[in-house]
């Protein structure tokens, strides 16, 4: 099986992205309606902040852990539950958005449970990174870094197939830089925050997933390169 993605323009789009994307806004969906007022009455205003307190990933509960050595069900599960609750009906577009985009490219070569480890890993690894680094008192909401997982995917074939063509290899790290300096300019006008952490480190963890869930693993990496 070849790493170079399909030429074709349009291709079925893997049932595993469509599933998240769904996941991702009918969660949002039910926010949206109960903010509105259409669903679930008066107490549905305040759904989407009890559900960022109870899903959320928070330093301070990173911290825990690591000083009590213990990961309660109640807090480890902020690891993962954190990527689907997103603080904004804009923000879980814009996410929806680049899953479907780079799951689909991801989706010529990956299988679908390849495609689903990445996202896991990057939105694990972005929220151990972000308890690691963040300053304290911050919080993480949103499935960026799973969305940035994907592009670390995406950059993967790239980078793939331009070290088997003898491309300059940096143009497969061109989107995540265009999206990194998108992130600088947007902090430095309306104010920085700590989320770009998760973000390039589900990236990484995208990137680095990809290199033992690609068609032949690791060793079948190396090899081509090595013969290249």
């Amino acid at each position: 099986m070849s790493f170079e993605p399909d030429a074709a323009p349009f291709n079925p789009l893997p049932p595993v992205v469509v599933a998240l994307v769904l996941f991702i806004l009918g969660i949002e969906a039910v926010f949206s309606l109960g903010a509105r007022g259409i669903l679930g009455g008066a107490d549905a205003i305040g759904w989407r902040i009890e559900a960022m307190q109870e899903y959320g990933f928070f330093t301070q509960i990173f911290d825990w852990m690591v000083q009590n050595t213990a990961a309660p069900f109640e807090f480890s599960k902020r690891f993962l539950s954190y990527a689907f609750v997103h603080p904004s009906f804009a923000s879980a577009i814009f996410a929806s958005v680049i899953i479907l985009a780079m799951g689909n490219m991801a989706g010529r070569v990956f299988s679908g449970f390849s495609i689903l480890i990445i996202f896991v890993v990057s939105i694990v690894l972005g929220a151990v990174m972000f308890g690691l680094f963040a300053p304290d008192g911050s919080v993480l909401f949103g499935s960026f870094p799973g969305a940035y997982g994907l592009i670390g995917a995406y950059s993967f074939l790239m980078w793939v197939s331009l070290v088997h063509t003898g491309g300059p290899q940096m143009r497969a790290f061109r989107l995540i830089g265009v999206l990194m300096a998108i992130q600088l300019v947007f902090g430095l006008i309306f104010g920085s925050r700590p989320d770009w952490i998760a973000d390039l480190s589900g990236f990484i963890g995208g990137f680095a997933a990809s290199m033992v869930l690609a068609p032949g693993g690791f060793a079948r990496v190396m090899a081509m390169i090595k013969r290249d």
